[in-house]
């Protein structure tokens, strides 16, 4: 028998449209029951005099809260001491993971992969933990109630080096050995080699390590005493009285917390799909 007489094969039934239809519900119904504290937060903040089990009323709204956020505050401190605060500490992770990363995914050395499996193992261990070592650390070095005292443990970060280097692995060796025999050194060769093509992975570590600075609340409260120095998790936590809280306040707080992150992801966030996609691809 010829190959023209041989029979084709049948296309691949299409999919269900009612599954697709199941899919796309339930989908939306999860999407629409994660959006819904935020919605909440969003007009509990912006309701004048209001609490969360009041009734959402035109005549309510209004910007009343954010003044009572800023006067019962030193709220423009505090917010400028998370910003600061955050991006110093993600820009030191940035800088210490790629390079840490580099050495572990590019050289050779006695005890390589046991000094990497080390460094994976610290990621296991729980913050709660290391509070009083780092207390007695700081305390020792003078740095409590500083700038220095919060951001001196979170300078590197064992998952940044850990994403990084895995990206650096899959980054083909015969480009670095182009750039040597072209006379680059190392430090070349991971600025205008290695980092553009792992730009995803970094992008995705920058909005990691924005948030988990940005949300740091335990240790800023172990290590500070002065409310001038105080982050905007900590700050927003003094707005809960004992007896009463005024809810709108707080939520005016939330929002404004907010607002950085979401800036962050959306800048970053076609690199972090991208981040994704590739990892799903190896």
């Amino acid at each position: 028998m010829s190959v023209l007489d041989m029979p084709a094969k049948a296309a691949p039934a299409a999919p269900h449209k009612g599954r697709r239809l199941l899919v796309s519900a339930v989908l939306t119904l999860g999407a629409l029951a994660m959006l819904f504290p935020f919605v909440l937060m969003v007009l509990t903040a912006f309701q004048t005099g209001g609490s969360l089990g009041d009734a959402f009323t035109l005549q309510n709204l209004g910007l009343g809260s954010f003044d009572e956020l800023t006067g019962a505050l030193p709220f423009w401190r505090i917010l400028g001491n998370s910003l600061w605060i955050s991006v110093v500490s993600t820009l030191c992770q940035l800088i210490t993971s790629t390079l840490a990363a580099y050495a572990f995914a590019r050289f050779t050395f006695k005890g390589r992969d046991t000094l990497f499996l080390i460094y994976l193992a610290t990621m296991m261990i729980p913050q709660q933990v290391l509070l009083v070592p780092l207390f007695v650390e700081m305390k020792q070095l003078g740095l409590i109630d500083t700038y220095a005292g919060i951001l001196l443990p979170g300078l590197a970060s064992a998952f940044g080096t850990f994403l990084i280097r895995q990206a650096m692995v899959a980054v083909p060796r015969e480009l670095e050995e182009a750039a040597l025999i072209d006379g680059a050194g190392y430090l070349r060769i991971l600025w205008s080699v290695v980092l553009p093509i792992v730009r995803p992975a970094l992008a995705t570590f920058t909005v990691f390590g924005f948030m988990a600075s940005w949300n740091n609340f335990l240790w800023p409260l172990v290590v500070t005493r002065s409310q001038e120095l105080y982050t905007l998790p900590l700050g927003l936590s003094t707005l809960q009285g004992r007896f009463t809280t005024d809810w709108n306040v707080v939520m005016a707080g939330s929002v404004v917390s907010v607002v950085p992150m979401l800036v962050i992801y959306l800048a970053a966030q076609r690199h972090v799909v991208r981040s994704v996609a590739t990892s799903g691809l190896k």
